[in-house]
């Protein structure tokens, strides 16, 4: 089944291993009135109901033990609005099916994330960003929603239809219903210059404002156990086309940064006092590189190396001081970490409960090898994350909780009010969404 979660003997398991469930039923409805009836139904049986998308989740935001509804058949483009600029497309499509029709379309959407694995629905679901100085998260680019409620009825919502709805269900954690379509804001398809070079740990971390005013998408990884980072600055260009070389390209993309990294991580494992060692030559086996190609070319990159992974929004203005504390942390702890930390900021939006809502906001990203015990590191980075008040992302790991979001979301409880409006049965019920929604 490649990238997506799999499913063996009735249970479903998410791509990082991490959560298994065994479902009453799964369904894969074909329409949007199929998909109703399949409500409709789990209503008469008293099931709860979870769509699920390639399981690229880390917490068990999609796990059931109810009706399963998987989106492979509500895929594909719907229509293209080029005098408005946007496209409509149906909620099951992955990301990377997208990206590509867009671009032979002469299309792309304006930020996106790290990888392409995931389904439209699921990656804005869960708040899936980018890097980005004035563009911010999938889910900010959203222009329209056909949302399908707990009793079937089908809303279609936007700034000026059912705006209440639209500001929330953008990243609605599945909580509000099961979005089965997506209008995005697009744009002619643009090149984009990257420029990856390493640089001193401390030097980014003093330089971190001007590096993030000066570029449109600035991101950083600091290789823990070491002063060395990786910057990556993409810029919008007007050409020509430089991609990276094949070769080279599958060097670096495929060979170090996945085939190495994965034995890197294997030596790792066995051998935990190794790993200063090897992050002293991990952090500095890519060169410099200069290469422009279209936006998901460059936003884009493959991830075939499996890990867990704890990811925190906190205000744009403490990343440093976080940062620090979290380098300090693991300098003074005997944590052996191989994965970098990785850095990302977006601009401010309005979605209910973006991690970005009505703030400036940096993200730092923790990893660990799959299969190592990872719950050691990301305990005390969480105690550095929530210091600042710092948000987690839906999908990854956290151990926080309803009480703890009401403090660091304004409008946690507009959220719950419009759950409680659409879902008053709870129809879309599982364990994690009573654990940070609440009852």
């Amino acid at each position: 089944m490649g990238s997506t979660a799999s499913a063996r003997n009735g249970t479903w398991r998410n791509w990082g291993g991490t959560v298994s469930a065994r479902p009453a039923r799964e369904v894969a409805p074909a329409s949007v009135d199929e998909l109703a009836a399949v409500l409709r139904r789990a209503a008469e049986d008293g099931l709860p109901v979870k769509a699920v998308g390639s399981g690229h989740s880390f917490t068990s935001i999609a796990a059931t033990d109810g009706v399963l509804i998987r989106p492979d058949l509500l895929t594909g483009i719907r229509d293209i609005d080029r005098e408005a600029g946007t496209v409509t497309v149906e909620a099951g499509t992955p990301l990377r099916r997208l990206n590509v029709a867009l671009a032979r379309e002469g299309l792309s959407l304006t930020n996106m994330g790290d990888i392409m694995e995931q389904t439209v629905s699921g990656a804005t679901s869960t708040g899936t960003h980018g890097t980005g100085r004035d563009s911010a998260s999938i889910a900010a680019q959203i222009k329209g929603l056909e949302l399908v409620t707990a009793d079937g009825t089908v809303l279609t919502c936007s700034e000026k239809e059912n705006p209440d709805v639209f500001a929330a269900a953008r990243i609605s954690l599945g909580a509000l219903g099961v979005v089965t379509a997506v209008t995005f804001a697009v744009e002619p398809v643009f090149l984009l210059t990257a420029r990856e070079e390493p640089m001193p740990f401390d030097r980014v971390c003093a330089e971190f404002d001007q590096l993030h005013a000066e570029n449109e998408h600035f991101e950083f990884y600091w290789f823990p156990h070491t002063g060395n980072t990786t910057t990556k600055r993409n810029n919008r260009s007007a050409g020509p086309e430089r991609p990276v070389p094949r070769l080279k390209g599958w060097i670096e993309d495929e060979f170090l940064s996945n085939g190495v990294f994965q034995a890197v991580n294997w030596v790792g494992r066995a051998v935990p006092a190794s790993i200063p060692a090897i992050a002293q030559i991990s952090s500095k086996a890519l060169s410099a590189r200069t290469y422009t190609d279209i936006p998901y070319k460059v936003f884009t990159s493959p991830r075939r190396v499996r890990f867990v992974e704890m990811e925190y929004a906190v205000p744009r203005e403490a990343l440093v001081e976080t940062l620090r504390e979290l380098k300090a942390m693991i300098d003074r702890s005997r944590l052996r970490i191989t994965f970098p930390v990785e850095v990302r900021t977006a601009p401010s939006d309005d979605i209910t409960l973006s991690t970005a809502s009505g703030r400036d906001t940096a993200y730092i990203a923790v990893h660990m090898f799959k299969g190592t015990p990872y719950q050691g590191y990301f305990t005390a980075a969480e105690r550095v994350f929530t210091a600042h008040e710092g948000r987690p992302h839906w999908g990854k790991i956290h151990t926080r909780d309803a009480e703890y979001f009401s403090r660091v979301y304004p409008r946690f409880t507009v959220f719950t009010a419009l759950r409680d409006r659409l879902d008053p049965e709870r129809r879309f019920r599982n364990d994690y969404l009573r654990r940070i929604l609440g009852t």
